[in-house]
């Protein structure tokens, strides 16, 4: 894992993923992308770490893709569909199957590519002069990253192709058409999440993110399956007896 451009560290069951180039406001650039995604490997693996925390360095969480990195004789022939496929699709597609909660803690500018990102998590927690958007458009590019499939689901068609168009919106009103989950510090959402059964979050993030393209027989079958299996989990078990002694 590249240190540099990724910091990575591991404190009482969090493990903290932290993008590192504040010089371009924490802009992601394909060695970024390789260390990210080395990162949350890690994190996952790592039978130590009940919760993943992605910010950003110096005040920014990301001002999206670091379009500088691409030499000026390459801005004519570059093919951008390829650039996704290896960089931000297969980061995009690694968060979806981590069954971690993984919390996006914007702290500072997220735009672009990099609020995608952010997107992909499953919380969103903003500092409260968080500045977020999308800009593609401003330069005549559509939202990628996941954006138009995870944009819409949480702030709906409308607001989303508004948004779309490239406003700069605070954190307040964020928080209020349901783009993030809270303004503020992420420690309280963070203690929280540590008190989660694993087994019961991971499939409940599965059912979640499925259920959207499935009929509810199939969502009530999902939910057959899954619950067979929390059920059998130590978590519940230990759950239900602490519930029945204090009964």
């Amino acid at each position: 894992m590249n240190q540099e451009v990724v910091l990575y560290e591991v404190h009482d069951h969090v493990a903290t993923i932290t993008l590192n180039r504040p010089h371009v406001k924490n802009a992601l650039n394909v060695e970024m992308h390789t260390a990210l995604y080395s990162a949350f490997n890690e994190a996952n693996k790592d039978e130590n770490v009940r919760v993943i925390v992605l910010e950003g360095r110096d005040g920014a969480f990301s001002a999206g893709a670091d379009l500088k990195s691409f030499a000026e004789e390459e801005v004519d022939s570059v093919d951008y569909g390829t650039y996704l496929r290896e960089t931000y699709n297969k980061l995009v597609l690694q968060l979806m199957n981590i069954e971690k909660p993984i919390v996006a803690h914007l702290n500072g500018i997220a735009v672009g590519a990099g609020l995608s990102i952010a997107l992909a998590c499953d919380f969103r927690v903003a500092h409260r002069d968080a500045k977020i958007g999308l800009g593609f458009m401003k330069i005549g590019l559509v939202p990628d990253a996941g954006a138009s499939y995870f944009l819409p689901r949480l702030v709906g068609l409308g607001k989303a192709t508004e948004l779309a168009l490239g406003e700069i919106i605070s954190a307040e009103e964020a928080e209020r058409i349901n783009l993030i989950n809270q303004v503020g510090t992420p420690e309280p959402l963070i203690a929280h999440l540590k008190t989660v059964s694993p087994a019961a979050f991971g499939l409940m993030k599965k059912n979640f993110r499925k259920g959207f393209d499935k009929s509810l027989e199939e969502v009530l079958e999902m939910e057959v399956e899954t619950q067979r299996i929390a059920g059998a989990t130590k978590e519940h078990k230990y759950a239900v007896a602490q519930f029945v002694n204090r009964a």
